[in-house]
């Protein structure tokens, strides 16, 4: 509701024949009163709108982050409130405990769909008799390494440094093109090493090991 439509509302509530067609004084004194109503609604909906992950915003969506996940979720480098509360969310109801629990993650994280190799599983590593003959599938197997997995994760694609050009590179380079000293702090959209780890280790069942690679 408005300014105008709470100062309008008061204003039908009074009797009509107190006051004349022309009311400047009371007009300015309802807007004023008007005026606090409103800061007051718009306080009580920003409220309301803050203790629900779907509709909540700003820093509430930093602190909903911090109490489910403390530092594991984050918000990326200039990411909205939309793609954060989406991020959440699903995060929420992320599938745990299963390979493809692994695969969903890494995707959803770096953009890139990673390798997984289970040396114990026959589909990975192809079987006498199989459609894949053994070792034709992916790798040797080896019985030896049960509830274990080998994977290969991607690094993000298109990561950089807004306007600012890589050494040697065509538009940039000592004393050409716009380049500047820079921390890996100022790269855009930088998911780290750490990260990857981190995003395995969590969606990883109990009492397994997943060998990890990263790669460019």
């Amino acid at each position: 509701m408005t300014n105008t439509e709470i100062a309008t509302r008061l204003r039908s509530l009074l009797p009509a024949r107190w006051f004349p067609d022309g009311t400047p004084v009371l007009d300015g004194l309802l807007s004023g009163v008007a005026t606090g109503w409103g800061h007051v609604l718009a306080v009580i909906d920003y409220t309301t709108r803050q203790t629900r992950i779907s509709t909540a915003s700003d820093g509430w969506l930093d602190r909903i982050a911090d109490d489910y996940f403390t530092a594991r979720v984050r918000r990326r480098m200039r990411e909205s409130d939309a793609a954060f509360s989406a991020r959440i969310r699903h995060e929420l109801l992320r599938e745990r405990g299963t390979r493809g629990a692994v695969v969903s993650t890494l995707t959803d994280l770096t953009g890139r769909v990673p390798k997984v190799f289970e040396p114990a599983r026959p589909a990975d590593t192809g079987a006498w008799g199989g459609p894949a003959g053994y070792g034709m599938a992916g790798a040797w197997g080896n019985l030896d390494l049960p509830f274990q997995c080998f994977v290969t994760a991607f690094r993000p694609l298109g990561s950089g440094i807004a306007q600012v050009s890589g050494w040697n590179s065509p538009a940039g380079g000592w004393g050409g093109g716009q380049i500047e000293y820079a921390s890996l702090a100022m790269i855009e959209g930088q998911i780290t090493d750490a990260d990857i780890r981190a995003a395995i280790t969590d969606v990883l069942p109990a009492a397994t090991i997943a060998w990890t690679q990263i790669s460019n």
